[in-house]
């Protein structure tokens, strides 16, 4: 029985279901952009495809850092960044991880064919591929994005733009369009800012298995001022896309987000050297993505 209670602590936090947040949030959104008939079948087979994908890139991520020797140079964990760390502990092996990547990347493939059936547009299955292939060339070689400055392209374009125009195309067979397209852009800035802040306590660690994030553009003491640049760049396109009559004015309630981003920006300047302290700089990135997300929802609900 204690064997199986570890079980259920540890099977989440080698699949990181904590972060499956800044997936679900954006394609939600996405679907919910359009007014008019719901294709609730194709949203349910969304939602399935999407946490399939993040999860198996959750899981090569764990696997390529660990045989690169990333995780390996600090073997604590601290659940916002660093990695699961269960096969630093012994808990799970990196076969593991592999096995388990690969066993979602076909779930992902399946839900992406049953999405192409709803809309009767086979094309999904293709782009679906390419979109599973770049997940795992973020960590996996021999790309390695992650390693050389890319890797919050990547994130970027996933968390955002991907997300929002899938879950607007399965409801509008609209694709490629401004409109969904400039509404994606918040959860692109911001879910580049919570990769960001991850990046900041891992600085050190990553350089010496010559793994270069972002951070190294500005340097670890300077750090702070990208992220401040993510994050006004998410609450701009959210005043873009109000300005433009995209969503309703009560999007701009996540402005008052502004406080939360701040007192972050204010944690990685004076604690950047600090992996306790910089806990909370995650934390707080996250519910600004989080509290963003559900007040962009309401406003496409609303309007």
């Amino acid at each position: 029985m204690g064997k199986a209670n570890k079980l259920i602590v540890d099977i989440p936090r080698a699949l990181r279901l904590s972060f499956l947040s800044v997936s679900i949030i954006p394609f939600v959104f996405g679907s919910l952009i359009q007014k008019g008939g719901f294709n609730f079948l194709g949203f349910f087979f969304g939602i399935l495809c999407v946490v399939c994908t993040h999860l198996s890139a959750n899981l090569i991520n764990d696997y390529a850092d660990s045989r690169s020797g990333a995780d390996w140079q600090d073997k604590n964990f601290y659940k916002f960044f660093g990695g699961s760390k269960l096969v630093q502990e012994g808990v799970f092996s990196e076969g593991f991880y592999l096995r388990l990547a690969i066993l979602f990347a076909i779930l992902s493939v399946l839900f992406a064919t049953l999405i192409a059936f709803n809309t009767g547009n086979f094309s999904v299955v293709e782009l679906h591929l390419i979109v599973v292939a770049l997940s795992w060339s973020y960590t996996q070689k021999p790309l390695q994005f992650s390693y050389h400055k890319a890797g919050e392209i990547l994130i970027f374009l996933f968390f955002g733009p991907i997300l929002v125009t899938g879950g607007y195309f399965i409801q509008t067979g609209i694709f490629p369009d401004f409109k969904s397209f400039t509404l994606s852009l918040p959860f692109g800035f911001l879910t580049t800012a919570i990769l960001f802040a991850n990046e900041v306590p891992d600085y050190f660690t990553d350089q010496k298995t010559g793994k270069n994030t972002a951070v190294s553009l500005t340097g670890i003491e300077r750090a702070f001022l990208l992220y401040a640049a993510l994050i006004a760049c998410a609450f701009l396109t959210v005043g873009i896309a109000v300005k433009l009559k995209y969503i309703h004015p009560i999007a701009l309630a996540s402005f008052l987000l502004a406080v939360v981003a701040y007192r972050a920006a204010y944690i990685l300047k004076r604690y950047y050297n600090d992996k306790l302290k910089l806990i909370t700089a995650s934390k707080m990135t996250i519910l600004i993505h989080g509290l963003t997300g559900i007040i962009l929802i309401a406003s496409a609900a609303i309007k």
